[in-house]
């Protein structure tokens, strides 16, 4: 079972022991004076081992005050004008550890993601054909994202999910060869701030190394800007070498390294976030 969403205060958190964490998703203004104690309150009562809050900047110094630490920042996050920072608290020593090994892996990652940045242009398959997708599409979808994850930490192997999500704030697409789904990502919008999460990437692996996620984020962001958004951004896995390659080569900077993070594909993996400011791209 996934981590619950819901509202604390008038706040949007997801918690749960799959990630073994509270995710402060977005901060009410009128919540700034009594989340921390609140999201104490939940921690306590479930002897969660990470507390994740993506705040913005300035309110950053009042978490800061209390223990937790920035992980990383997006500049312009909030309306192309206010940074937000990924304050983290770990109440576990052991969840804040991480191995000399795993430390040199996150940066062996980083350095060929920056390496294929000055990389030759990926150039499109004709043999597959993007497209945003659909209600009719949901059925694909979540059979693709079952197939290529053990675990996730949101429900996409729900049609139901998937399809409320279209329906609201998150856009799907897809690679087709001929009719059938090998590849997909999503665009998960906050209309009222102007940014937007690239994530949900997913390739049947009989069709990988042949520029899809690249081609996919092309897409989402040609669809993103049109609508009036300031900034993009993923949450991407720590030590994959080709996710992190994909939004290196399509522009985006590093922010930081979120430590043992996000369970998913059956373990609590590190994350690394990128991102891209559109205002200043053509």
């Amino acid at each position: 079972m996934s981590d619950i969403v819901e509202n604390l205060g008038r706040s949007l958190i997801q918690h749960g022991k799959e990630s073994d964490r509270i995710y402060l998703m977005k901060l009410d203004p009128r919540d700034v004076s009594t989340i921390i104690a609140r999201m104490e309150e939940l921690a306590e009562a479930n002897d969660y081992g990470k507390l994740f809050c993506k705040v913005p900047g300035p309110v950053a110094r009042a978490f800061a005050h209390v223990g937790y630490r920035e992980e990383a920042r997006i500049p312009r996050f909030f309306d192309g004008l206010i940074d937000v920072a990924f304050m983290s608290r770990f109440r576990k020593s052991t969840r804040s550890q991480i191995s000399d090994e795993h430390r040199a892996a996150i940066k062996q990652t980083l350095d060929v993601a920056e390496q294929k940045r000055a990389s030759a242009t990926v150039h499109p398959d004709a043999n597959y054909h993007i497209r945003r997708l659909d209600e009719k599409d949901a059925s694909q979808v979540a059979g693709l994202y079952r197939m290529v994850f053990p675990s996730y930490p949101f429900p996409i192997f729900d049609e139901t999910y998937l399809l409320d999500t279209m329906a609201t704030h998150i856009r799907y697409f897809g690679a087709f060869t001929t009719n059938r789904l090998v590849a997909a990502a999503s665009a998960e919008m906050d209309r009222e701030a102007r940014n937007a999460e690239m994530t949900d990437f997913a390739t049947d692996p009989g069709h990988r190394k042949r520029g899809l996620a690249v081609e996919l984020l092309r897409a989402m962001e040609s669809d993103i800007k049109a609508a009036g958004f300031a900034t993009l951004y993923t949450i991407a896995r720590a030590v994959s070498v080709g996710i992190n390659a994909t939004f290196a080569r399509c522009g985006y900077q590093f922010g930081g390294t979120l430590i043992n993070n996000t369970q998913i594909s059956g373990s609590i993996e590190s994350m690394n976030v990128w991102y891209r400011s559109l205002a200043s791209s053509g």
